[in-house]
């Protein structure tokens, strides 16, 4: 008996020993399968050792021994596969590492929810019978295996949950939820196990774009840019209206502005600030003339800008992003709203608005200023100024549920204009050299906030940073 004891003492101990050094992989899929296949049950295994070695006459020292021996094998992969669980694919970060080992607990879990659902509905009963093992053995047995399973799973979720980047605050909270209902939660945790491999794969496709730019400054243009947001928002100092471009832009060589002007400012009103402090940004950096982004309505407010503040000597281009040129027609729906109704609700914005900075705001103008009608004057008294580049971009969702918040201008642009980002159409979007529409092959599209990176999400078969980041090249290669 000492010379098994001996030999099982060796294997054990010269598997880990091999593992440790990278020699072999105790993680294995093949070593992994059979270990969750056997190990829940180790309790049974237990006993029908200890009645084998009874019958055979086996002393309780080489017993335990051998049990001391397992248990420390055990022991081994059960830490690991807890606290080490990634596989070897290539690992971006720490907080990668953490998410794709939650992936796989998580996998591992339901691999053995699945295959000792077999062993205890088929296999297990029948064997038990034959041997005439009493109820408290076999209770205890499922209880070990279902503690076994929720270690796993718990371990896997709590993993996801608090290191992806692609599940939101609401998202987090239904996830944490609905992972304690009964098959519902298999499917909830395939959609987390999803997003956290799409997560991984989108990681490394940045860092292998990275290794590419190595101080190639892709984004160095000329002139330097000034983002000018829509309609609603303000460039706060801590929230930024652009999410994550800006930082992208700059680590990419550019450098970059803001246009500053009023959330609920007119036309008008607003292409006075942003004439400022574009000659602001001349006066400052030497730079001569800008590149402007707007989004929304302020690429109207550049518009009017250049062609009405004659800004066309200090302006190079300007590219607009889902810009209502052609007018909203979801706007002509809120024009029909009583008088009294809109200006009551155009006096509650204005006093908000003042409270965050406007020192002008004007939402009763600001909004008619979309209406067909109104866009139709304007686009016939403000015209492009020679010598200014004009390109513009138009997004689409896919459906009314792409984009929660938009779901009602949704299905009225849709009734009334056709394909659309939830606020603006693509033929309203429409100005100066149109250069396609931004959309992904996935259900969600690609809203109106979704292409400010309004939510710091990333979207399927879409990268909205990168694709700023293409604009700013394209913009250096024309030699602006």
């Amino acid at each position: 008996m000492f010379i098994v004891c001996l030999f099982i003492g060796i294997a054990v101990f010269g598997c880990i020993y091999l593992d440790v050094r990278k020699k072999i992989d105790l993680m294995h899929k093949g070593i992994m399968s059979l270990f969750l296949i056997v190990v829940p049950h180790i309790f049974l295994i237990t006993y029908f050792f200890n009645q084998y070695a009874t019958q055979n006459k086996i002393s309780q020292l080489w017993q335990g021994v051998i049990i001391f021996e397992a248990i420390i094998f055990i022991s081994y992969i059960w830490g690991k596969i807890n606290f080490f669980p990634q596989s070897k694919k290539q690992i971006v970060n720490h907080r990668l590492r953490i998410l794709l080992g939650g992936r796989r607990l998580v996998f591992c879990g339901l691999y053995t929810v699945f295959i000792q659902s077999i062993i205890c509905s088929y296999v297990y009963s029948s064997f038990i019978q034959s041997f005439e093992i009493s109820n408290k053995i076999y209770i205890a047995d499922i209880i070990i295996t279902i503690l076994f399973i929720l270690t796993l799973i718990v371990n896997g979720m709590l993993r996801i949950i608090c290191t992806s980047r692609r599940l939101n605050i609401i998202k987090r909270i239904i996830v944490a939820w609905m992972v304690f209902i009964p098959i519902l939660n298999i499917f909830i945790m395939i959609y987390a196990c999803n997003l956290a491999k799409d997560e991984y794969e989108h990681e490394c496709y940045k860092i292998n774009i990275e290794k590419t730019r190595v101080d190639s400054e892709i984004c160095k243009t000329k002139y330097p840019f000034v983002l000018i947001h829509g309609v609603g928002f303000r460039d706060f100092k801590y929230i930024n209206y652009w999410g994550r471009i800006p930082k992208e832009l700059i680590r990419q060589g550019a450098t970059v502005y803001y246009g500053n002007q009023e959330a609920f400012g007119t036309v008008e009103y607003n292409a006075k600030d942003i004439k400022e402090k574009i000659l602001d940004v001349v006066r400052e950096t030497g730079c001569e003339k800008v590149n402007i982004i707007a989004h929304s309505k302020g690429g109207l407010d550049a518009r009017y800008m250049v062609s009405e503040l004659e800004m066309g000597d200090y302006v190079a281009s300007i590219t607009m992003m889902s810009s209502p040129h052609n007018g909203v027609k979801f706007v002509d729906i809120a024009c029909h709203i009583p008088d009294v109704i809109y200006k009551g609700i155009a006096k509650a914005f204005n006093k908000y608005f003042k409270l965050i900075g406007d020192k002008n705001p004007d939402f009763y103008t600001a909004t008619r200023q979309f209406s067909t009608h109104n866009s139709k004057k304007f686009n016939e008294k403000v015209k492009d100024v020679v010598g200014v580049y004009y390109q513009s971009y138009a997004t689409v969702m896919r459906n009314l549920f792409s984009d929660y918040i938009l779901t009602i201008p949704y299905i009225l642009v849709k009734l009334t204009e056709g394909d659309n980002d939830g606020l603006v159409s693509v033929d309203s979007a429409k100005w100066g050299e149109f250069r396609g529409i931004l959309e992904n092959k996935h259900y969600r599209g690609i809203s109106h906030g979704d292409i400010i990176d309004l939510r710091r999400d990333d979207y399927k078969a879409f990268d909205v940073i990168e694709k700023y980041v293409e604009i700013a090249s394209e913009l250096k290669e024309k030699g602006y």
